[in-house]
């Protein structure tokens, strides 16, 4: 029987261990959570709302366990955790009304008929979720399936194992018995989630991933819903708030030590406000602390070693093609990254193409809006985008000029209550959130009565 060690990135002691899930286990898992969606449909939708709002109450009491748990197992500071720890709670009232709203029938009537539009479970859903936000990401995919009447296999990231199986346990306190099955392991049991027969995939991850799981979901034509990433432009106008927009920078380039799908990453300035811009961004950078995020530290480590050999490796790649270090631009040590900032980035070096996921933000000076609005599009991503500016006419002008799925203009990407959380190109396939992300989990059926 395999186990998997689960380490704190910040110091590599163990943080606690878990059952692999054997392969030749998974086809019986599917078939408890199969059987057990028959009568977890019967109940209701409203019924079943109910029931998982039970766990409102136990996410809230556990706030600071998970916090810590979640510090500990991918080192995120302990101030951002407990800010996605408190979240699992709160809120989870509201978001399930909104899913029952969503999931009522709708009633039309037109030329002497009637149809009711219903939007039925699909049956089994596998979710496969990331390390990064190793609680809340399985709460976004985990809540609209549930209440839709699903049963779920939900795969936890390899890297935050503990984190899955604590968000898991808390549902399983109020879930009749297979409505909510935990598989762990990596690669193998992940894959074999995909190709096990259940009827809906739920991916958060890389876009290589992403794009097996579609050539393997087609086969069978299997539902699927992909978040796979970003490489999210910002694009600093002449009359924008340099100071605003600096720190926006750094806050969005460095939270989570840049682990965050929508991280700014790369970012266009207009060439009479860059080196305002270059070095206000460079000085905030350069007074973050880096170290444990137990301990407070603004920045905690990558989430292993292998991510942190990429991010110093694409700083390295930047820098012998041209780039300039303004801040950071090394190892701090094991799994640390300083926060680094970057001038000079050109669009042909890998770190102008290529998903980063560390606290890197690269600087590019442009002539002109046009030009800035060419490059912030030229990329595969189309995840999020922010334009900071003073003019909001023309602020908005240029964000409704961006290919990406959420913009922000002076701010970050997240949208209001009931905005869909989209992506744009091979940043996603399928949405959460909103009335219509909430619908990913089920099957449209209209039922048609001549009146």
């Amino acid at each position: 029987m395999g186990i998997l060690k689960s380490l704190n990135p910040a110091n590599q002691e163990i943080v606690g261990e878990v059952r692999v899930t054997p392969l030749v286990e998974i086809p019986d898992i599917i078939s408890r959570a199969r059987a057990a969606q028959s009568h977890w449909n019967a109940l209701g939708l409203e019924e079943r709302a109910a029931m998982l709002k039970k766990s409102e109450v136990i996410f809230g009491e556990r706030m600071q366990e998970h916090g810590e748990l979640i510090t500990n197992e991918m080192g995120k500071p302990i101030k951002e955790a407990l800010f996605e720890a408190k979240f699992l709670g709160v809120g989870l009232d509201r978001e399930l009304d909104e899913i029952v709203e969503a999931l009522k029938p709708d009633v039309i009537e037109d030329r002497g008929v009637r149809s009711t539009v219903y939007h039925d479970p699909l049956g089994v859903v596998g979710a496969i979720t990331p390390w990064n936000f190793p609680m809340s990401m399985p709460s976004w995919m985990l809540i609209p399936a549930l209440a839709a009447g699903n049963t779920v296999v939900f795969k936890p990231s390899e890297e935050t194992p503990l984190c899955g199986q604590a968000y898991a346990d808390v549902l399983n306190e109020v879930l009749p018995k297979d409505v909510l099955i935990v598989a762990h392991g990596a690669d193998d049991q992940g894959k074999a989630v995909v190709a096990s027969g259940v009827d809906m995939i739920a991916f958060t991850g890389s876009r290589a991933v992403g794009k097996h799981i579609l050539r393997e979901a087609s086969g069978t034509l299997t539902r699927v819903v992909l978040e796979l990433g970003g490489k999210d432009p910002m694009i600093v106008l002449e009359d924008a708030n340099l100071d605003k927009a600096a720190e926006f920078a750094a806050s969005n380039s460095f939270r989570n030590a840049g682990q965050v799908c929508v991280s700014t990453e790369r970012i266009f300035v207009l060439d009479s406000v860059a080196e305002e811009f270059e070095q206000t961004l460079a000085e905030l950078a350069s007074v973050m602390t880096v170290g444990s995020g137990i301990e407070g530290a603004d920045v905690g480590p990558m989430v292993n070693a292998t991510q942190r050999d990429h991010v110093l490796g694409q700083v390295e790649a930047a820098v012998a093609e041209g780039a300039t270090v303004l801040a950071g631009g090394k190892g701090h040590h094991d799994n640390f990254v300083t926060p680094t900032v970057l001038a000079d980035v050109t669009g042909d070096m890998e770190i102008a193409r290529a998903e980063t996921f560390g606290p890197v933000a690269c600087v590019t000076r442009v002539a002109s809006v046009d030009e800035a609005v060419e490059m912030a599009n030229d990329t595969a991503f189309g995840l999020g985008a922010v334009v900071f500016g003073g003019d909001e006419e023309a602020t908005a002008s240029v964000a409704r000029r961006l290919t990406a799925g959420m913009i922000g203009i002076n701010r970050g990407v997240g949208g209001a209550s009931g905005t869909p959380w989209v992506g744009a190109r091979e940043s996603g396939f399928g949405f959460h959130k909103s009335k219509d992300g909430h619908r990913q989990f089920t099957q449209t059926r209209v039922v048609t009565l001549a009146q």
